[in-house]
C-alpha cells in the first residue's frame, strides 16, 4: 500500500510539473496563430483600401482628347457634365451656324450664275471665280477690254468670244453684283464660325481638366486610411491583438 501511495505521489508530480510547460506551449502558439492572422487581415484590409487612390483616378490627357473631339465629353468623363453641356450646345449652335451658311452662301452662288446667264449672256463652261467677280464691275467685256487697253494692260485682256458678257441694264449689274457679294461675304464669314469652334475647344479642354483636378482631389480626401496592428491587455491582464482601422475625411 505505501509502494502504490509514492508511485502515484510521483505520477501527481510530474503532471504538476508538465501542464505549466505545456500550457506556456499551447500559448505560444496560439500566440504566434494570431500574428500570422492579424498580419494577413492587415495585408488583405490595405490591398482592398489602396485602389481607391490610384484606379478611380481620372486622367487629364483623355479629358483633353474628349474635348477635342466633342466639347464637353471631357467634362462628362471627369463626371463635371454640369458645365460640359455648355460647351456641348455651343458646339452644336456652331455647326448648325456653319451648314447653314455654307448652303444660303452655294445658293447664292448658283442664284448670281444663272442671274449671269440670263441677263448677261454668260456662258459658264470654263469661268473661275475671278471672272464671276469681274462682270459685276463691268457693263460689258467691251468696256472692260478698253479699260485695259487704256491702262496698257494688254495681258489682262479677255477673248470676246470666249469671256463674251453683256449686261442688258445697269440695274441688271447691280442685282447680280449685290447676289455675288452676298455669297462671299457669307463663306469669308464661315472662317470666323470656324475659329469659334475650335475656341469652343480649346475652353473646353481647359476646363475638362480643372474638373479632373477638382475629381482627382475630391477621390483622395474622402479616402485616406490608417490601418495599424495593435498588442493590448484585457481586464484578466492577458495579451490580445487588434486591428485598428481609422478614416480621414
Amino acid at each position: 500500500m505505501k509502494k502504490i501511495q509514492i508511485v502515484l505521489s510521483i505520477f501527481l508530480l510530474n503532471t504538476i510539473i508538465a501542464f505549466p510547460q505545456s500550457n506556456h506551449s499551447s500559448m505560444l502558439e496560439l500566440k504566434n496563430k494570431l500574428l500570422t492572422e492579424s498580419a494577413t487581415d492587415e495585408s488583405e484590409i490595405r490591398k482592398n483600401l489602396l485602389p481607391v487612390n490610384s484606379q478611380d483616378k481620372k486622367n487629364p490627357g483623355l479629358a483633353i482628347i474628349y474635348s477635342l473631339l466633342l466639347p464637353g465629353m471631357g467634362e462628362l468623363y471627369a463626371e463635371n457634365y454640369s458645365s460640359g453641356k455648355y460647351f456641348t450646345i455651343a458646339e452644336g449652335a456652331l455647326w448648325a451656324t456653319f451648314i447653314g451658311m455654307n448652303v444660303y452662301g452655294n445658293w447664292q452662288e448658283n442664284r448670281y450664275k444663272t442671274y449671269a446667264q440670263t441677263y448677261a449672256g454668260v456662258n459658264p463652261d470654263g469661268k473661275d471665280e475671278d471672272y464671276y467677280a469681274t462682270i459685276g464691275l463691268y457693263t460689258s467685256i467691251e468696256t472692260y477690254n478698253n479699260e485695259k487697253a487704256l491702262e496698257r494692260r494688254y495681258d489682262e485682256m479677255l477673248s470676246e468670244q470666249k469671256f463674251f458678257w453683256k449686261w442688258n441694264s445697269t440695274e441688271d449689274r447691280k442685282t447680280y453684283r449685290s447676289m455675288w457679294t452676298s455669297s462671299e461675304q457669307t463663306f469669308n464669314d464661315l472662317r470666323f464660325v470656324v475659329g469659334a469652334m475650335l475656341v469652343n475647344r480649346l475652353l473646353s479642354a481647359i476646363n475638362a481638366v480643372r474638373s479632373v483636378s477638382s475629381y482627382n482631389s475630391r477621390i483622395e480626401k474622402e479616402a485616406s486610411w490608417n490601418v495599424s496592428l495593435g498588442l493590448e491587455r484585457d481586464f484578466l491582464n492577458q495579451e490580445i491583438y487588434k486591428i485598428n482601422l481609422r478614416a480621414s475625411f
